[in-house]
């Protein structure tokens, strides 16, 4: 684990402040119990600078070295002894690891002080009286750092949950909002105002058909996956309405076995794909355009034979990028987009109908 990562794991800054204040408190219980309780009289104000300034830089280096491989050893534990799955052992693991490391670290502290300026207490006294208040010491610190990381996590979860929260919204709105989109109302309402004075049953048929769409976009856009059964039967009354406005110069072919309509994709993946169609290309008699529904391999295969407008306004791939966002969503392959031999190719992953959706709730 690099500085960095370190950095990430346990920011630095909070935990110099934490060693800093608990050298600096840890040295005012002691020297003032060593006092009180006769153990190290003080002399004068100079000695107890002196003694204070000493413990505090010497408690901060053992802070650091003791530190360090905790946080190092709860990274690993977290990895191999998760608490919901492994606590007993984790227990005796970190325990057994904690007090080792602060005999260990109060040894070398104990001794290099010794070098420094020697005890007048008897050495083995100091030793067995250091070892226990860094067991101790280091015990606290274990729980204060596995407190302060379950609460670091939890914070962080949190906000990646609402930060999921609005993305989820967003691309939710966007998609209803370009589902519902001005030209596309506009543009049926004149057709449905043609069909009234010439055909008046094809008329009923059109405004079935239309509610048929809005319900299935109201139904749908809380839901992160539906059928492509669901999904092929809406196309359908979408393409009906494209067609009494296209005719002929417009056709749709979809040849999907019958043990695949189960499978599940993200609601309105394919209108999204039909709309983007015959937005970008000339949709006439004299050039027909053609779309292809088929399977390959439990990929959605939607094909079109590319002849953009020459007048056609620039793309800003908005619809591509929302749909890339909510298969991501969900965990699963992303879309792609490419042209193939003059056509234009769509592929949409399915995914199996054992997929969890309360995981995306």
């Amino acid at each position: 684990m690099g500085f960095q990562q370190f950095n990430d794991f346990f920011p630095l800054k909070k935990l110099v402040k934490l060693l800093v204040v608990m050298a600096v408190g840890i040295q005012l219980i002691v020297i003032t119990y060593n006092h009180l309780s006769g153990f190290y009289l003080l002399e004068n104000p100079s000695h107890f600078i002196y003694r204070f300034m000493r413990g505090t830089i010497l408690s901060l280096i053992a802070g650091f070295m003791i530190t360090i491989p905790d946080l190092y050893m709860i990274r690993l534990l977290n990895r191999s002894f998760h608490w919901n799955t492994k606590s007993f052992r984790r227990i005796i693991i970190q325990l057994s690891f904690t007090l080792v490391l602060a005999l260990v670290i109060s040894t070398l502290i104990t001794l290099f002080a010794n070098l420094i300026s020697a005890y007048t207490e008897d050495l083995t006294t100091v030793l067995i009286y250091n070892g226990l208040i860094y067991c101790v010491l280091n015990i606290i610190l274990m729980m204060i750092f596995e407190a302060w990381l379950f609460s670091m996590e939890s914070s962080n979860a949190r906000m990646k949950a609402e930060a999921l929260e609005k993305e989820i919204s967003q691309i939710r709105f966007d998609v209803l909002k370009n589902q519902i989109n001005p030209h596309f109302m506009f543009n049926s309402l004149n057709v449905l105002s043609g069909l009234i004075d010439k055909d008046v049953a094809k008329a009923q048929l059109f405004i079935d058909e239309f509610s048929q769409i809005y319900r299935y976009v109201l139904e749908t856009i809380e839901k992160p996956v539906v059928s492509l059964s669901d999904e092929l039967s809406f196309v359908r009354s979408y393409f009906f309405l494209q067609q009494i406005r296209y005719g002929e110069a417009l056709t749709l072919t979809v040849n999907i076995p019958a043990d695949l309509i189960h499978l599940l994709l993200p609601p309105l993946s394919l209108q999204m794909v039909l709309e983007n169609a015959i937005k970008h290309n000339i949709v006439n008699q004299s050039k027909p355009l053609e779309i292809n529904i088929y399977n390959d391999n439990h990929i959605l295969i939607v094909r079109n034979n590319l002849q953009p407008k020459i007048s056609s306004n620039f793309s800003t791939g908005l619809g591509q990028k929302n749909l890339a966002k909510r298969y991501s969503l969900i965990g699963k392959d992303k879309p792609r987009f490419m042209i193939e031999s003059n056509h234009y190719v769509v592929q949409l992953p399915l995914i199996q109908s054992d997929y969890d959706e309360s995981t995306d709730n």
